[in-house]
């Protein structure tokens, strides 16, 4: 079943010396259950198309349609947690903001802890945390208000190649154990085979897809275990190729 459709989107930049075309024709299906990661040259556009798909930007020509009564997540680059406030509080963030938190919340939220092996760092603040921990805690506050579909922006780029993998792992976990949709931008070929069931290639600014690969690896289960699929380096060999690395 598909819960999100978007067609022929087109985003222009206006600026005192003209026009700017970013993103142009962009067409894309997601279905229940899936993830989909989306890759590109640096400076192609990603970040735009995921938030225009989010609502936190407009498209300037197209159309996005969702199943009705679906509920977004949207997972930042950095982990952005508040410094002051306990891991607990910062978990109840996003609550807070749709302006209530019931005491089935707070359970839900504890739960999630519980679960992913953060509760006994609940009443911590985020310094006392490493990258990795403070990772899985920014996604518990994007789960915590129970969305259907998360979207997430680079989340690993600030992680070294190590806690990148291992978080990776952690978040696919996640995703998959609490039966989410995923949309996610990377600029990690590795990353996007190893973790998405599909992968969009986008060419150079202004963006259009230039394919979508269907992810299939023999034995598939988590993202580090996934690189090491006979299939990866076939997959891994297509994307770079069309994305046109220069080095």
């Amino acid at each position: 079943m598909d819960i999100l459709s978007a067609l022929n989107l087109r985003k222009i930049y206006h600026t005192k010396d003209g026009e700017t075309l970013a993103v142009d024709d962009f067409s894309f299906t997601l279905k229940d259950g899936e993830f989909v990661a989306i890759v590109g040259p640096s400076g192609c556009g990603k970040s735009t198309i995921l938030s225009i798909l989010c609502g936190l930007d407009k498209a300037s020509s197209g159309t996005i349609k969702f199943k009705d009564d679906l509920k977004l997540g949207y997972m930042l680059q950095g982990d952005n947690l508040f410094e002051w406030r306990t891991i607990f509080k910062n978990c109840l963030l996003g609550l807070e903001l749709n302006g209530k938190v019931s005491s089935e919340d707070k359970k839900f939220v504890c739960d999630l802890l519980k679960t992913y092996g953060l509760y006994e760092f609940k009443d911590a603040h985020p310094s006392n945390l490493s990258g990795g921990m403070r990772q899985r805690v920014s996604l518990i506050r994007t789960l915590a208000t129970k969305p259907d579909l998360l979207f997430l922006d680079e989340p690993f780029s600030a992680l070294d190649y190590q806690a990148r993998l291992a978080v990776s792992d952690d978040v696919y976990r996640i995703i998959k154990k609490e039966k989410k949709s995923a949309i996610m931008v990377t600029h990690d070929i590795s990353e996007a085979i190893s973790m998405a069931d599909k992968v969009i290639v986008l060419s150079k600014r202004p963006s259009t897809i230039k394919n979508i690969y269907e992810i299939k690896l023999t034995n598939k289960s988590n993202p580090i275990s996934n690189r090491k699929a006979k299939e990866f380096s076939y997959y891994y060999d297509l994307i770079w190729k069309d994305i046109d690395y220069h080095v």
